[in-house]
């Protein structure tokens, strides 16, 4: 088995995060450290940051309401990471990223190959409310479904909906690095407040902040749908 697909299966990270562990030299099989194209045989036993990792065969899928101030880090040893946010009993990480700054949802899993499916760039509907610093008028609206550039490149188009003076719903189909701030900045709007409250068919819902729900592998599947 190719060593990333094994550091996946373990579920300490889908297969691009395995990849990332292995150019940083985190992972070693036996004794030496592993190299991307290395292969996992009977008998080898692998670890990751010094601890032996092995694949887990239940799939675990978790709806977390990120709150404020936690990070969608995996590091154990950094401050207020989702990990001991979470504080889940067995092994998982995130599904993409929230800022530390942006609260709601977001998934976390131990199936690499799913994650993987995500990050490789499935197109998947993801809501935000959000909360501007200033009065919203049609343009700016209008704006933000049009799309800007951003590293380069065209965001998709967006849906949005005006809640009130100041606050907004918005569905974006990429998950780009503070995408949503971005795109206001963009405008001269600055973000107070924003929330995700769906991804795919899963909506937070009545989900409370710092608490998290398991969901079946069924339903997951079904995620990427919408």
């Amino acid at each position: 088995m190719n060593i990333n697909k094994y550091i996946a299966q373990a579920g300490v990270a889908s297969r691009r995060g395995a990849d990332a562990l292995i150019k940083a030299g985190k992972v070693k099989i036996n004794t030496r450290i592993a190299k991307p194209i290395d292969k996992v045989g009977e008998g080898d036993q692998v670890f990751v940051d010094s601890k032996e990792i092995t694949p887990e065969t239940e799939k675990i899928y978790l709806a977390f309401n990120k709150p404020v101030g936690v990070i969608s880090t995996t590091d154990v040893n950094s401050p207020n990471n989702i990990i001991d946010a979470v504080s889940y009993p067995k092994r998982v990480f995130p599904v993409g990223r929230l800022d530390v700054n942006t609260s709601g949802l977001i998934l976390l899993t131990n199936d690499g190959d799913w994650a993987q499916k995500i990050e490789k760039g499935k197109v998947v509907e993801k809501e935000y409310i959000v909360e501007v610093d200033k009065t919203i008028d049609n343009g700016f609206l209008k704006g933000l479904e049009y799309g800007i550039k951003l590293d380069g490149y065209p965001t998709l188009p967006a849906q949005t909906e005006k809640l009130g003076d100041r606050k907004f719903a918005i569905i974006i189909k990429e998950g780009r690095n503070r995408q949503v701030r971005r795109m206001c900045e963009h405008f001269g709007f600055n973000v107070t407040r924003l929330k995700r409250v769906r991804i795919g068919n899963l909506e937070l819902g009545e989900l409370k902040e710092g608490k998290y729900k398991e969901l079946s592998g069924q339903y997951m599947a079904n995620l990427l749908t919408k």
